[in-house]
């Protein structure tokens, strides 16, 4: 631990202290938190960050099309207010940067975002009537609403059981969070994990969780680069575009696939670019050294890139995104199963033990 965290460790001790009372508080029904009569599935995580959340929501999407499914999200850093619910006109401005995506990729769902998560349900479900499930967006640490399912991610390049609480470390809450979770999946995992690496992790992790939580462990998938812009063929020089919270694991695929990542524009996350970003961009394109570059980002990046007041000047770049998807390294089954099955038998189901997988 550095000089600085030490400094700040005070400051983590009255900020954990104050989390575990809010929590011990609604654990205990002294603050209300308002279940619902249909299933209501939360997909969060205790660090402060990306821990893959988009990529997950967008598997239950997918592992879920069949049904008739609202989406609920705060909308971070978006420029409205209340409720809103995605339509023709939505933008990432008036929804946030990933409920925009959902929107634009997931036609089939009903995307809204709120501040207030009751206030959202139940507003989605009566538009609504016939929805037979609820996604929350990041959505752990919003106590007001008791999911049926709890769904708590972890990276595993940081894993929360060896942070700590802001602002000594990057966790919003204590490490026993984790006993609210249904399951745990460790993301963003190398694909050659081995059994006994997967084992130890899984221990690891059931120290803070309830003992029966499985533990699941997922990675990223990543497709062939898709065209936004001018150009039909992406080149191996590429300038990579970025404003997410982790970029090293798309600029990994990126050489690993034989890209030669020139520049790379790293802005912060759920960043909102400008004409004088994109007008930056093609003057680095413009240079001598820089002729024949491709642009590369990711499909949330895109989302903002493409909206309305950039996408005459982004359609002119050869701009292309990289799709990706996640997939389980073992017992993915297993957890499409977990999930059905407790929609299916809502109010019925138990959770799967961790001794079952």
């Amino acid at each position: 631990m550095t000089v600085l965290r030490y400094l700040l460790w005070p400051f983590s001790i009255l900020y954990g202290g104050i989390m575990l009372l809010r929590n011990w508080l609604y654990d205990k029904g002294w603050l209300r938190s308002e279940r619902f009569d249909v299933p209501v599935i939360s997909v969060g995580n205790l660090t402060v960050g990306g821990t893959g959340k988009t990529p997950h929501v967008e598997y239950l999407l997918r592992l879920i099309s069949d049904k008739k499914t609202a989406v609920l999200s705060r909308g971070y850093r978006r420029k409205s207010k209340g409720f809103v619910l995605a339509d023709d006109r939505a933008t990432a401005e008036t929804l946030g940067d990933e409920p925009f995506q959902y929107h634009l990729d997931f036609p089939d769902a009903l995307v809204a975002v709120c501040e207030s998560r009751p206030a959202g349900i139940a507003q989605l479900l009566r538009i609504q009537t016939a929805t037979e499930v609820v996604l929350l967006d990041d959505a752990m640490q919003h106590r007001p609403v008791s999911p049926s399912f709890n769904l708590m991610l972890t990276d595993y390049g940081r894993p929360f059981y060896k942070d700590h609480v802001l602002p000594t470390g990057l966790l919003r809450e204590p490490r026993q969070g984790a006993q609210r979770a249904d399951a745990v999946i460790v993301t963003k995992c190398p694909a050659d994990l081995s059994p006994s690496q997967l084992t130890d992790i899984a221990k690891r992790v059931q120290r803070y969780s309830r003992h029966v939580t499985p533990v699941f462990f997922s990675a990223f998938r990543y497709g062939k680069p898709v065209g936004i812009g001018n150009a039909s063929q992406v080149s191996a020089r590429v300038v990579v575009v970025t404003g997410i919270a982790n970029a090293n694991p798309l600029l990994h695929h990126l050489t690993e696939n034989g890209y030669e990542v020139v520049h790379h524009l790293e802005y912060p996350d759920h960043y909102s670019y400008t004409l004088a970003d994109i007008e930056k961009l093609q003057a680095l394109l413009e240079q001598k050294d820089s002729k024949g570059l491709s642009i590369i980002t990711t499909r949330k990046d895109a989302v903002k890139l493409t909206d309305r007041a950039l996408a005459a000047l982004t359609g002119q770049l050869p701009v292309f995104y990289v799709p990706i998807e996640v997939y389980f390294l073992q017992h993915g089954k297993l957890f499409d199963q977990m999930i059905r099955q407790h929609i299916s038998s809502f109010g019925m189901a138990k959770p799967v033990a961790a001794d079952k997988i």
